[in-house]
């Protein structure tokens, strides 16, 4: 596989001064989690699954609780109605029994984008599992014309690890503020993003430096810190770009895994309550 490329967001701590000679130090607590910048799979689970397990045990290497992969990794951006359903999941099959037991030996909380088929419905689907069992799923609400073969979500769930509580949002929900304010309003101190920005040539350009300042608004917004995953690499007639990056709620991004590169950005989310 490719070189890893590393980006590190440090844990935050601020120094007081006092009339002593020695000084304080108080660091937030904090959980930290990863986001991977992946190249496109497409129709592999296989190798999906072993991109998801390698960079999962590189994230926990790094003592990473929380990973989180692009949006319909696990078999590919599929758009096409009989691509999607011949490859699509039931939460409760064989199949998909056999996708967390593959991943079950992980440490981390895994974040990881799929098609998922539930009483003859289609759904962009996000799953968190952990250690081999289905934590929950959050399925996207903003559906972008394009996807029109999926059926849209209509629930806002929150995890929690360890004390940081996060909610997902699913690319194109960005665009509008409700998904980021939904999950924010029950106490989420973090929200990923999974993403899949494989465009025609053209848009990914028109796109390129606008991503990140629409997450950048939702991070305001929603006073949460803001991790996307996204995929990279290129085909004849698209590209994916990226990016994986990592947000404060200032909206300012405070690490990225380059452009075109595949990699892994890692931060310290601070556990505080979200008093927005």
């Amino acid at each position: 596989m490719p070189r890893l490329r590393v980006c590190v967001c440090g844990r935050l701590a601020t120094e007081w001064g006092g009339v002593r000679p020695h000084r304080t130090v108080l660091v937030t607590q904090s959980t930290k989690v990863a986001a991977c910048q992946l190249p496109v799979v497409d129709r592999d689970i296989d190798t999906a699954l072993s991109w998801i397990d390698d960079y999962a045990q590189r994230a926990a290497a790094m003592e990473v609780r929380l990973v989180c992969f692009p949006e319909c990794f696990l078999q590919g951006y599929l758009v096409q109605e009989n691509h999607a359903r011949t490859h699509a999941m039931d939460l409760s099959s064989a199949e998909f029994q056999a996708v967390l037991q593959r991943l079950a030996h992980l440490e981390p909380v895994l974040v990881f984008g799929m098609i998922e088929c539930s009483a003859g419905s289609l759904f962009n689907t996000a799953v968190v599992i952990h250690r081999g069992a289905l934590m929950g799923r959050y399925r996207k609400t903003h559906l972008l014309s394009g996807e029109r073969i999926f059926s849209p979500g209509g629930l806002f769930p929150v995890f929690t690890v360890d004390a940081l509580t996060f909610g997902i949002n699913i690319c194109s929900d960005t665009q509008v503020a409700a998904p980021a304010e939904a999950v924010a309003a029950q106490g989420a101190q973090l929200i990923l993003c999974p993403a899949n920005n494989m465009m025609k040539r053209a848009s990914a350009e028109k796109w390129k430096n606008q991503h990140n300042p629409v997450r950048a608004a939702r991070a305001k917004e929603s006073g949460c810190w803001f991790v996307s995953a996204d995929v990279t690499g290129q085909c004849e007639h698209s590209i994916g770009l990226g990016p994986t990056a990592v947000m404060n709620p200032l909206g300012h991004v405070v690490a990225q895994v380059p452009l075109m590169e595949t990699g892994v950005v890692t931060a310290d989310v601070p556990t505080k309550p979200n008093n927005r």
